[in-house]
Order: C-alpha cells, then sequence, then structure tokens
C-alpha cells in the first residue's frame, strides 16, 4: 500500500502546481501578445510597401507593360532584403518573381502566414487595379524566420521557467509550510504527552498563530474538562469509599461482637436487624449511585403525562406534615402551575428539596413551594445563610454543608440533590440554588 501523502507534501505540490500554472498562462499570454505585435507590424510593413508597389505599377495591365516598370520596381526591392515582389496575370501566370524560391501556391487573398523550402513568409496579396476582375495579381512576402526564432526561443524560455518555477515553489513551499505546521507539531506533542497524571497540561495559544489560536484555547478547554472530570471522577470514587467504609466497619464490628461468645436468639434477632438497617442504607446507596450513573449516559427517559403540580406538591405536604409538625416547622403551599412529566421522578426531586429543607429549617421556620407562571418551582426554607461560592456545590455528589464528615452519620449521603438535578435536566430544565434576606431557596425552571 502505498504511504499517503503528509499535509506538508501536499501544499508544496499544491503550490508548486499553482505557480506553474501561473508562469505558463503568462508566458503563453507573452507569446500570444509577442506574436500578435509582429503581425501588426508586418501588416503595416505590407501595406506601406503594396501600395508604393501599386502606385509604381500604375496602369500596367499586360506582361509588356510591366517590363517596362521593371528598373523603377527592382530599384524599390532592393531597399530591402527580405521582402520580395510575385506579379500574376489575370489568368494566374506568373509574370514577375524576385526570388525563385517563393511560395509556388497562389498566397491567399489578404494578409496570410506562409511555408517554403524552411523559410517561414508573411504575404500580402491584392488586385494591381480595384474593382476590375481581370487585374494583375500584386502578392508581398516578407521573410519572418528571425520573428518565428524569436517566438521559438521565447516558448523555450517560458517552458524553463515553468519548470524551473515549480521546483524553487515546491522546496520554498515546503519550507515554508515546515515552519507554518510547527505549532501543529508541538501541538501532537502536547496530545502525546498527556496522561492521566499530567492533566494540567496546556498549550501555549498565545504564542500561536491567529488561525491555531482557536483550535489551541479549544483544545486546552477540552483538557480543562477532562481534568475537572477527572477530579469529579477521583473525588466521586474517594466519597464512595468513605460512605461505604462506616456501614462496612459497623457491620463486620457488630457482627464479630455477637459472635464472641453464645447468645439467646432474641439477641440474634436484634443482631440481624442492625444489620439490616445498614444492609438497607447501603442498597438505597448503591441504587442511587446507579440512578446517577444512568443520568450521566442520557438513559433517564421521563414519560410524559399532563400532571397538576398543585395536587402533587399538596400530597407531598402531606407526607412530610408528621415530621414538620415534630420540627416545629410551617408547610405552605403557593400559586398553580400544569406540565407534562414523569409523575415520579418529579414527585422524588420535589421530595428530595423537602427533605433537605427539614433538615436545615429551624424549630419555628417555614417551608414554602411556590408555583410560579412560567413553569418556576421554587421550595424556599428559612434558616442558616449559605456562602455564595458553596451554593453551586450543593448538587455534587457526596456534597455536605457541614464539611465535616461525622463518622457514623450515615443517614444521608449527600446524593439527593445530586438526583433532583437529574431528574429536572431529564426532563430539560434548570435548577439553581439562591440564598438572601434569611431564605434559601431552590428555582426549578421547566420548559413550557
Amino acid at each position: 500500500m502505498m504511504r499517503r501523502l503528509s499535509l506538508g507534501s501536499r501544499l508544496a505540490l499544491l503550490f508548486a502546481a499553482c505557480t506553474a500554472a501561473v508562469s505558463l498562462g503568462a508566458g503563453l499570454l507573452f507569446s500570444r501578445a509577442s506574436e500578435q505585435h509582429f503581425v501588426e507590424l508586418d501588416q503595416q510593413l505590407l501595406n506601406g510597401r503594396l501600395s508604393l508597389i501599386s502606385s509604381l505599377l500604375a496602369g500596367v495591365a499586360t506582361q509588356e507593360q510591366l517590363v517596362m516598370r521593371l528598373p523603377a520596381l527592382l530599384n524599390e526591392l532592393s531597399h530591402q532584403s527580405d521582402l520580395a515582389l510575385r506579379v500574376r496575370g489575370a489568368d494566374g501566370a506568373t509574370w514577375f518573381a524576385s526570388r525563385g524560391e517563393l511560395p509556388q501556391a497562389p498566397a491567399p487573398t489578404g494578409l496570410a502566414t506562409l511555408h517554403s523550402n524552411g523559410v517561414d513568409y508573411r504575404s500580402l496579396s491584392a488586385p494591381l487595379i480595384d474593382g476590375q476582375r481581370a487585374s494583375p495579381q500584386l502578392t508581398l512576402f516578407l521573410d519572418i524566420t528571425h520573428h518565428q526564432h524569436f517566438l521559438q526561443g521565447m516558448q523555450r524560455l517560458i517552458w524553463l521557467t515553468v519548470g524551473l518555477s515549480a521546483l524553487a515553489t515546491a522546496l520554498l513551499g515546503a519550507w515554508a509550510v515546515r515552519r507554518g505546521l510547527k505549532p501543529l507539531r508541538q501541538m501532537g506533542k502536547v496530545a502525546a504527552s498527556v496522561t492521566a497524571g499530567s492533566l494540567t497540561t496546556r498549550l501555549p495559544a498565545a504564542e500561536m498563530p491567529e488561525e491555531l489560536a482557536e483550535l489551541a484555547g479549544t483544545v486546552n478547554a477540552m483538557l480543562q474538562r477532562l481534568d475537572d472530570a477527572f477530579q469529579r471522577l477521583s473525588a466521586f470514587s474517594a466519597d464512595i469509599a468513605h460512605e461505604l467504609r462506616t456501614p462496612l466497619s459497623n457491620l463486620l464490628t457488630h457482627t464479630q461482637v455477637t459472635l464472641t461468645r453464645p447468645r439467646s436468639l432474641e439477641e440474634y434477632r436484634e443482631a440481624l436487624h442492625g444489620n439490616l438497617e445498614e444492609l438497607q442504607w447501603m442498597a438505597q446507596l448503591v441504587n442511587d449511585m446507579l440512578y446517577l450513573a444512568k443520568a450521566d449516559h442520557g438513559l433517564l427517559m421521563p414519560s410524559r403525562q399532563a400532571l397538576d403540580l398543585a395536587t402533587e406538591v399538596d400530597a407531598l405536604l402531606e407526607y412530610y406534615a408528621p415530621l414538620a409538625e415534630d420540627a416545629q416547622v410551617r408547610l405552605l403551599r403557593e400559586g398553580q402551575a400544569h406540565t407534562e412529566g414523569d409523575r415520579h421522578m418529579l414527585r422524588r426531586a420535589l421530595s428530595n428539596l423537602l427533605d433537605n429543607a427539614l433538615r436545615f429549617t429551624p424549630a419555628d421556620g417555614e417551608i414554602r413551594v411556590s408555583l410560579e407562571p412560567g413553569l418556576r418551582i421554587v421550595v424556599a426554607n428559612t434558616g442558616p445563610a449559605i456562602a455564595p461560592q458553596l451554593l453551586e456545590r450543593l448538587f455534587d455528589r457526596f456534597y455536605r454543608a457541614d464539611p465535616a464528615r461525622q463518622e457514623g452519620s450515615s443517614e444521608h449521603a449527600g446524593l439527593g440533590l445530586a438526583i433532583t438535578r437529574s431528574i429536572v435536566q431529564a426532563h430539560g430544565g434548570k435548577i439553581r440554588a439562591e440564598c438572601e434576606d434569611g431564605w434559601t431557596r431552590f428555582v426549578i425552571e421547566l420548559p413550557a
């Protein structure tokens, strides 16, 4: 299989072909212009000489009359050695020829180019007496061999120039392309050096040509996204290990203590119930992680059914009413809204927001769910302020407002808000967190 040409070789050949085509076109144009220029000069010369000779032979109607005018005619022809004359009668017979090697075939009327015995001629024919069919025919011949030699030499020079210019352009083009593609080779080296441990490498976009600066910026942005994704993946793996370590340690310790000595059936039953709680929490954590993995790969496909959001919110508030009463928190719903979506997924998203609000709303506080025009759902609760730089991180997996991860506190893994965001995005919406005037608000915007 033939090796494919490199981009540099292709550009160099393209430069050479373009230069050869331009040089050839310019040479042919110059050659045509020169040839036309010689034709015009020859025609002017022949027209002048023919007019002069016609005046010398004025009134000649027979060959005998022509013989009487030969001395003056030969004297005139002697002034230009490359000019020859032939006079034919009306019957085509040659009355006079100043040279014997002239073309034997009759010259076409008007200006023509002829070749005879290795000599090139420019001929001009005209009747001696205008308007008379039986008039003798005058034909002037101009030797243009030197013109043709000049044109042939110029054509050879054109071909030589085309070849040399194409070769020079190919070499210079290859050099220029190699220098011009140096930033691309640098990009290739940087890309080859990128590994999982060196995602911080960036291309020097400021040092690159304008045409490649945008591409370098795009590659740098891609590397930044990969770096961020890798960091999140690393943090996610560490968080999973951290979240599973505590319940696994509890299970091992509890089981080992239970097996240290024989126990009654009731004690074994209590030990199994304790283990069951830990296993249920771990199963829920794994299910949530699988749910988020499906969301990351775009596998959440919500169904579409007409929903009265006021009815759905009221059902959730009724479910959380006992917990709110115990926490001395007021629950309130405002407004009306309708949409199309997946009832179970949207209920899960709103349930996560209400559960989160209940955990952080102090006694005598309030949780308010507002259904606003434009399909905006706002879940707001009173409580401590959250720093602006932490608001976006609330939706990160395993993130808790309290950065101190308390061992043994595995009731909430910090996946609720991440799942809520995935559900909202699966419905084509957006969610954001706001905190001001003593209220923390989670704003959901769904498409109309």
